[in-house]
């Protein structure tokens, strides 16, 4: 089974420009990657619970990749999310599933880094909208890893969009030897 799965949800993959690519290099780069598309996997929105949770189980390190919608996740993500992280199994009596697995988030933002701030377009930095994520890694008792973020993924260019491309693959190879804790 695969050390790592990404999680990638993208509602337009077909447009995407920083989802799709960090697929594809996740999926090229390591037998223990397993890369589950979930607008692929689920285009009717029907999550299959048990074979996710299977996924999940198996693996060493989970990658949330996607970009940022209305300041969160996109819509199928939080459905698989209440679907799949069920109680007595991720949290609650019983829910020890995920003790000690990593959590990587890895996001695109349409706004730039500049917008994230006190004065910009959305009035705070990047990291204050990062709590839900953040208390569902604790909750759940998944290891938070420090997210990787592209800002401004619209307008960067081919040079920047390979540096992030590699920080995400050295990213993906430090979690594929890091042990689990629990």
């Amino acid at each position: 089974m695969a050390r790592t799965v990404v999680i990638a949800a993208h509602p337009q993959m077909a447009q995407s420009r920083v989802t799709a690519r960090l697929m594809r290099r996740a999926a090229r780069d390591g037998p223990d990657v397993d890369v589950r598309d979930l607008y692929a996997l689920y285009p009717d929105h029907w999550i299959d619970p048990a074979a996710e949770q299977r996924a999940l189980a198996a693996a060493q390190a989970i990658v949330w990749l996607h970009p940022v919608h209305w300041y969160g996740m996109p819509a199928l993500l939080k459905l698989w999310l209440d679907e799949v992280f069920a109680f007595g199994w991720a949290y609650g009596p019983g829910g020890h599933a995920l003790r000690g697995k990593a959590l990587w988030l890895v996001v695109s933002t349409g706004g730039t880094p500049e917008s994230y701030s006190a004065t910009g377009t959305h009035g705070r930095p990047f990291a204050d909208f990062l709590p839900p994520y953040e208390r569902t890694a604790a909750l759940t008792g998944l290891r938070w890893c420090e997210p990787l973020v592209l800002h401004g993924a619209h307008r960067v260019d081919e040079p920047a969009l390979q540096a992030f491309e590699d920080r995400f693959a050295a990213g993906l190879a430090r979690l594929a030897g890091a042990p689990a804790d629990g």
